[in-house]
């Protein structure tokens, strides 16, 4: 049963000593919500209120606004408001899921301002069985049917544990004022046809069934929790990983289920089955990309980094035009490019100016790269350098080529360098690269 105390031992299970810390709370105006401020307010915690109105409903969002900013300052609680307008550029579809991303874009603005360590909001048990429900329906595999957590990235939910009927009950006890959303008799969402026909029907055929479905979500989640301490093991058994890059054995974990493949692979954004088995069976030098990381196949090897930056993959210009007014003008390559990787050893090369079309550039590999290497006859491919040192896919990744005004490679830094432009015994101007940390 909820009460005033049962709720402070929730906040317990979540956060150590709950009065230390701030929150702000989402706040709809609906049952669920109001029982949520009634309950932080009576326990004297130290938080704030957040309330969106879509401008959905007409009068009816507005109403529901005006009974959280009368709550609000009837207890003195600061209050924060968003009123959705035109600028917000409401779609025609997927309403719900461009709602969510406003109002939690919201939540995050106040919470940065106003230093708010926590985020709450009011999802119990009914919001979790539905969640399963829509879930299973989706295959979503033990994550999705844990449910929704009771606490997860700083975003607390205490009342998970209480049905909607409880809260009901606690509202009539103790006098709440709350809305009630006429839309959530709608079944115009899935969510809503689940929560209007057939929950129902599922709480008809046990009468204590949301108990006992509380019971079988504690277990599953006490089952996931055990899987990904596994999981970790296993990942952590193949593979070996610095500040840049994890490095995973592609034969180890190609003997392992289609799951542990999943949920290691889960993890930095490549999650699609399809996906996942082209990767196992792509040849040596093939790339795959999520949202943040790339994932780079060399052959018994799966090399996965975080996805580079688009400003590292920019034009770098080293120097506009020489100055012959000098003789000589040195640059430190230390000062344009930082990279601690492999191929960040020390070199110094001297090119005759008088030769070179300015300016000179920094970039990476492009195709159909060539240069006349020093110390060797002939031209070679910048790609055929690269396989000749035995450069891994990484380290090609992060090399810098030196490049003129008319694309003349320049040199492989710090590999080699290129002869038609060193120094003579005619030489009047010399430009000195160097790399010194």
């Amino acid at each position: 049963m909820l009460k005033k105390l049962s709720i402070k031992e929730q906040l317990q299970n979540l956060v150590n000593s709950p009065e230390k810390h701030n929150y702000l709370l989402a706040v709809s105006g609906g049952a669920d919500s109001m029982v949520l401020a009634f309950l932080f307010s009576n326990l004297g915690l130290n938080f704030q209120i957040a309330h969106i109105n879509y401008k959905l409903r007409g009068t009816d969002s507005d109403s529901d606004q005006k009974v959280v900013q009368d709550f609000c300052q009837a207890n003195d609680i600061r209050f924060h408001l968003y009123e959705v307008s035109e600028e917000d550029q409401q779609p025609e579809n997927s309403i719900q899921l461009w709602a969510r991303e406003l109002r939690y874009q919201f939540f995050k603005k106040v919470q940065e301002a106003e230093k708010l360590e926590y985020l709450v909001t009011a999802h119990h048990l009914n919001d979790q069985l539905e969640t399963f429900i829509i879930n299973l329906s989706k295959a979503a595999g033990i994550n999705g049917l844990s449910g929704i957590p009771a606490n997860e990235n700083k975003i607390l939910r205490p009342l998970l544990g209480y049905s909607k009927e409880e809260i009901y009950s606690f509202a009539k006890e103790n006098n709440i004022e709350y809305r009630e959303d006429a839309s959530n008799k709608k079944n115009d969402y899935l969510r809503n046809k689940i929560r209007n026909e057939i929950v129902p029907k599922l709480l008809e055929t046990n009468d204590h069934f949301l108990e006992n479905f509380k019971k079988s979500s504690s277990y599953l989640n006490q089952a996931k929790d055990f899987i990904q301490k596994q999981i970790e093991e296993i990942e952590n058994s193949i593979s070996t990983f610095n500040l840049e890059k994890r490095i995973l054995s592609k034969q180890k974990l190609a003997k392992g289920s289609d799951f542990i493949k999943f949920e290691i692979l889960k993890k930095y954004g490549f999650n699609k089955e399809e996906e996942i088995r082209k990767i196992f069976t792509a040849s040596t030098g093939s790339s795959f990309f999520s949202n943040d990381y790339q994932l780079m196949v060399n052959r018994d090897e799966l090399i996965i980094i975080n996805k580079v930056d688009k400003k590292e993959e920019e034009q770098i210009i080293l120097i506009e035009k020489f100055d012959f007014n000098k003789v000589s003008v040195e640059i430190n390559l230390a000062t344009f490019i930082t990279d601690s990787s492999e191929h960040s050893k020390s070199f110094k090369w001297s090119f005759d100016a008088e030769q070179l079309q300015f300016p000179l550039i920094l970039r990476k590999k492009e195709e159909g790269d060539l240069f006349y290497p020093l110390l060797f006859s002939g031209k070679k491919k910048v790609s055929k350098f690269f396989k000749d040192e035995k450069l891994s896919i990484l380290a090609k990744q992060k090399i810098w080529v030196l490049a003129d005004g008319n694309k003349n490679v320049l040199g492989i830094i710090p590999y080699r360098q290129d002869r038609r432009f060193v120094c003579t015994e005619k030489t009047k101007h010399t430009l000195n690269l160097f790399n010194e940390k």
